[in-house]
């Protein structure tokens, strides 16, 4: 991440007073918002300011290993928030040569500002899923790693729905300011130039297999995903893809 980017410093020191437990739900709700406002800012002001200047903002990839407990969820997590920030993926089912457990190593490729924005959202979103999944309970008798896989994918679904819808907020937005749809545009030039980038790094890609998933903690995931804080406004394995 750009850590000599005062914007970006700025956000990030929000984010952590959201998170801090001192912190009121109320307070927290206030840094969440007020660093929505300006990662959104952000994200449109680096867009066109790398239009006259492509060097400000170029296209690069950045990688994440999943290691731990419920890996592909919270890899699942990290898909919704590129798609929805318009970057692409491709992931790895690895085995760790230390322990000789299965991990996922995704690379995401984006522009960089849009990088340093889903590491960002990354690093907070999975914080809250993570500690929201363990105090949720599932129905008597149901499997608790069933009931919280699929905890974890209503929650997921959610937030890539509320991401959109921010990200979209933040385009009409600029418009109007702009007076046109000049903003939308370069928004649109970009996303593209981040697909074609993609593909000619990995021309063979083949979509993922969709997951299934059994048990009944979708409903309970998808309230608490409406509910989560996004530090936006409250609107050797085989080479995998995830189709957008």
């Amino acid at each position: 991440m750009t850590e000599t980017n005062p914007k970006l410093a700025k956000i990030k020191a929000l984010l952590a007073k959201a998170e801090d437990p001192a912190s009121s739900p109320e307070e927290a709700e206030a840094y969440f918002g007020r660093a929505a406002d300006l990662m959104a800012k952000y994200g449109i002001d680096q867009a066109l300011l790398a239009e006259a200047q492509p060097s400000t903002d170029e296209i690069t990839s950045q990688s994440f290993d999943i290691k731990g407990k419920y890996v592909p969820d919270r890899a699942a997590l990290l898909f919704s928030i590129t798609h929805a920030l318009g970057a692409q993926n491709v992931y790895w089912t690895l085995t760790d040569s230390a322990d000789g457990k299965r991990y996922r190593k995704i690379e995401v490729y984006a522009h960089r500002s849009t990088l340093d924005r889903i590491e960002m959202l990354f690093s907070t979103l999975q914080l809250q899923a993570l500690n929201g999944m363990k105090k949720a309970r599932p129905q008597y008798g149901e499997s608790l790693t069933a009931y919280r896989k699929s905890w974890m994918a209503g929650f997921s679904s959610v937030v890539r729905k509320r991401l959109a819808q921010a990200e979209e907020t933040a385009i009409q937005e600029a418009r109007q300011q702009a007076g046109g749809a000049s903003t939308e545009l370069v928004l649109v030039k970009r996303e593209a130039a981040v697909e074609r980038f993609f593909k000619q790094a990995h021309p063979k890609l083949k979509a993922a297999p969709r997951r299934r998933l059994t048990g009944s903690g979708w409903r309970d995931g998808k309230a608490a995903g409406e509910r989560a804080s996004l530090g936006g406004r409250e609107v050797g394995g085989t080479r995998k893809s995830l189709s957008r």
